[in-house]
């Protein structure tokens, strides 16, 4: 019995008091650190290379200012432009899979650089920013001050005003709480009125000599 339940025990040893089987994740990691290799397993590389086959496919809508920032070696930046050519299904697998070869060849510091890239390019610019906070602050204030109707159309006057005024009404009457202690509800004239504001900021950007006021005197007044 006692030879049975010997030939049933598992080959290994133990680490820190730790039993490591023989051929385990855990020995092989151990043998690897032994061996002083930095040897990647099998999934391992299966993940990189489908990160940098993604990162890769994320690289066809990079602006062509960003791109020709990163320096890329030309046959990169050549396989991303035949990408973007390529319909059909197939073909359009193949060639990232080639992509996704040519971004394992590239070092750190320039795929870095790629990440940079992306999300310099998806977030906000400095200036759509600003321009979202003046809208804001002129919906804001077209909406606690009827004065503020009076002071947009003198500086706007291509404004349907009787559009605005009726949607602002509207905006109004839905923001008042149907019962004691439930939020303001902000419904579609709410949401014009922010569209329309936006349009003619847009407007006295392009023309800031026929525009309104990007922001409105003491926006905070009155609220």
């Amino acid at each position: 019995m006692i030879l049975a339940n010997m030939s049933k025990l598992k080959k290994g040893y133990f680490v820190r008091g730790q039993f490591v089987a023989e051929g385990s994740a855990l020995d092989q990691e151990f043998k690897r650190e032994l061996k002083g290799t930095d040897e990647q397993s099998r999934t391992e590389r299966k993940h990189e290379s489908s990160a940098l086959q993604a990162l890769g496919v994320e690289m066809l809508d990079l602006r062509s200012e960003f791109l020709t920032r990163l320096a890329l070696p030309d046959k990169l930046v050549e396989a991303l432009a035949e990408a973007r050519r390529i319909t059909n299904f197939e073909g359009r697998r193949r060639q990232m899979q080639f992509i996704g070869k040519q971004m394992r060849l590239l070092d750190a510091q320039t795929l870095d650089a790629i990440r940079g890239a992306l999300a310099a390019q998806h977030a906000p610019s400095a200036q759509e920013t600003l321009l979202l906070h003046q809208v804001e602050a002129w919906r804001v204030r077209l909406l606690a001050d009827d004065g503020a109707m009076d002071q947009w159309m003198q500086s706007s006057p291509a404004t349907d005003a009787q559009q605005l005024r009726a949607l602002i009404r509207q905006a109004r009457k839905d923001a008042k709480p149907e019962k004691p202690g439930q939020a303001p509800r902000h419904g579609r004239p709410y949401r014009e009125i922010f569209q329309i504001v936006r349009e003619h900021l847009l407007r006295a950007d392009a023309a800031p000599d026929a525009g309104p006021d990007p922001i409105p005197p003491n926006p905070g007044a009155d609220l």
